[in-house]
């Protein structure tokens, strides 16, 4: 079986169709218990494309911190958030997607088509673009972006792995694993946990029945 790869189809029927600035988009940190969700947008540059670029999920940590340098040093790059709170007054998917736009905005030049990741546009898109299904694996620049928004997300959940000790946030990025789990049973919830989430909230409801 020959595994997929990503490669320019995408980019380069977006060129045909007029496109002259053309940006991938991908979030990272849907899943979790804890921590905020990150997007990333990443323009390639012609003659300027890290070679081995995959989704993310499909490389070894090591490889992501390699090719996260080289797509910083040779691409056009934003990184944005949306935050514990935003994720609980909007829900995980508006957050994900106001993430995605805030990237967007951030590069240094407008795009003038975007490749997200996923089945949805988010709204407010600020050009033109289209969702590319498991976009991550078929596209270059959605494979760029979901790159950097990992490495990214991973190290700033290591950092705060280190204000919230216990919970193994530099090992799980906030994913609900049976250490993560065990943790929050018996160290609490934090002001980084998703209070929205069903297994934050249900400890949360649990102990104010308990104090009644």
């Amino acid at each position: 079986m020959i595994k997929q790869v990503p490669d320019d189809r995408y980019e380069a029927a977006a060129r045909d169709r007029g496109a002259m600035y053309i940006a991938g988009v991908d979030e990272v940190g849907r899943g979790p218990l804890a921590g905020p969700v990150t997007a990333a947008a990443v323009r390639l540059l012609p003659g300027r494309v890290p070679p081995g670029l995959n989704d993310s999920k499909a490389l070894t940590a090591r490889r992501r911190e390699a090719l996260f340098d080289a797509i910083i040093e040779m691409a056009e790059v934003s990184i944005a958030h949306a935050s514990v709170e935003e994720i609980d007054t909007l829900n995980i998917l508006r957050a994900s997607h106001l993430a995605m736009v805030r990237a967007l905005r951030g590069l240094p030049n407008r795009p003038d088509y975007a490749l997200i990741d996923g089945n949805l546009l988010p709204r407010d898109l600020p050009c033109d673009g289209e969702a590319i299904i498991k976009g991550d694996a078929l596209s270059l620049s959605i494979a760029a972006a979901s790159i950097v928004a990992k490495v990214t997300r991973d190290r700033l959940m290591v950092d705060l792995a280190q204000q919230h000790p216990g919970y193994g946030w530099a090992r799980n990025a906030g994913y609900p694993t049976k250490e993560h789990q065990l943790a929050l049973l018996n160290l609490g919830v934090t002001a980084q946990h998703r209070r929205s989430f069903k297994p934050v909230h249900n400890i949360l409801y649990q102990d104010k029945s308990i104090t009644r």
